[in-house]
This record gives structure tokens, sequence and C-alpha cells, in this order.
């Protein structure tokens, strides 16, 4: 018989961040496989080839920039507008059938609500997608929503995480940003925000200050202190 998990050792709220900024796609709920097979319907149908590799070279990019990498790539022969309208249907249609949130993302945002720490969701998703997802989050859990469809540059220009910061009306560097995708783990590092790569679809490669998990389900409260803290973590398993 396994020992009960001990209980959290409570974190004052001053060595807490001052926010938490999350990524959405890949970070907070496993909708990468919505993406891909929606790129893979929209290449086929327009006879183009479309490898695994193609699919992942697209995580974490803004929509336009892989609805152009579609065309070029992919040989979809519609305006990009077009394509990340096509892109964005499809996934919300899979969405309305299941949120398919990553191991323990609701229980962390449950927990930063209940300590009083609020959160960003910041993401390359557009508002039209990023808002069902995030009214299905934990009651309050988000008080910002930055997307998309809303910044001038997006990932990885560290526009979005320095608005999101911005919104909250908090110092971005007193902030722990949550990430998966390169293009992510860069904008949130050049933000000035403490990073925390989270692997999910694509690796999670070393980089300096940047810190590593490889899931949410090991992340805490606690952690998020020592990651605003300055504190760099490595929990990513060693490779024999």
């Amino acid at each position: 018989m396994t020992s009960p998990r001990p209980a959290p050792v409570p974190v004052p709220r001053d060595a807490l961040p001052a926010a938490v900024l999350w990524d959405m796609d890949g970070t907070l709920v496993d909708t990468e496989p919505y993406w891909i097979a929606a790129e893979h319907e929209l290449v086929d149908a327009h006879g183009g080839t479309w490898t695994h590799e193609d699919a992942m070279s697209l995580v974490g990019n803004p929509l336009l920039t892989s609805a152009q990498i579609l065309r070029e790539r992919g040989g979809v022969d519609l305006p990009v507008e077009e394509i990340v309208q096509f892109l964005i249907g499809r996934v919300i249609d899979q969405v309305r059938v299941k949120v398919p949130w990553q191991p323990g993302a609701r229980e962390l945002l449950a927990s930063l609500r209940e300590a009083g720490v609020p959160c960003a969701l910041v993401t390359m998703s557009y508002r039209e997608l990023a808002e069902p997802v995030a009214a299905l989050a934990p009651a309050d859990a988000f008080q910002v929503l930055v997307c998309g469809d809303e910044v001038e540059r997006g990932k990885p220009d560290p526009e979005p995480y320095l608005l999101a910061a911005e919104r909250l009306g908090v110092d971005v560097t007193r902030c722990v940003a949550i990430e998966d995708s390169p293009a992510g783990i860069a904008s949130a590092l050049a933000s000035g925000a403490a990073t925390l790569g989270v692997e999910a679809v694509v690796p999670v490669r070393p980089a300096p200050g940047l810190s590593r998990t490889p899931s949410l389900e090991h992340v805490d409260l606690g952690l998020l202190a020592r990651l605003v803290a300055d504190e760099v973590v490595d929990l990513m398993p060693v490779s024999l």
C-alpha cells in the first residue's frame, strides 16, 4: 500500500509570483492533435503532402505564419486568412466535444486561485477559440486573455507576455510564464518572466534561465515560488 502524499507546505503570498502567465495549446490543454488533424485534412484536400515533421514545425507559431507555411510547403491554394479560419473552426468543433486538459493543469489553476495569484492566458490561438477554453477552466481562473489576433508581433516576440503583465498591472519579472513550444519559450524568456517549459508535443531543450518539467503534475505553489525567486529548476529525467 502506498503512503499518502504529504500535505503541501503553505507558501506565504509575498513569496508567490505576482501572476502566472499560461500558454494554452500544448501547455494547458492537449489540443495540438486537433490542430495537426486539421492541417492534414486541409493539405490532403488540396492534393499536397504533410509530414509529421511539417506539423511539428508549426507548434507555437502565430497562426498567420503557420498558414503561410501551409500555402508554401503544403500546397494549400487559399488566402492565409481562409486557412486560419478553417483551422480554428475545426479545432473549435473538437473543443466543443472535449477539452483535453493536461494532467495537473486544472489542479494548479485551482491552487493559484485559492492563493489569490492572478492568471493570464497568453496564446497564439484567436480569441474565438481561447474564450471557450478559458470558460471551461475552474471558475475565475483567468483574469486576462491575450490572443494571437490581438498582438502585432506574436511569439517568439515578447509582446504577448509583456502585454499580459501590463493588463494585469504587474511587473513581468515577478511573473512565471508556463510554456511548451520553442517559440513560446523564447517569447517568455525575452519578456523577463521566470519561464517554465513543460514537455508536451515537442522536446523542451535546455536553455539559460529555463526551468523544465515533464508534466504539470510536478508543479505546485512551492515550485512557482522558487522560480520567481530566480531559482532554475530542472525536473526532466536524466538520460543514461
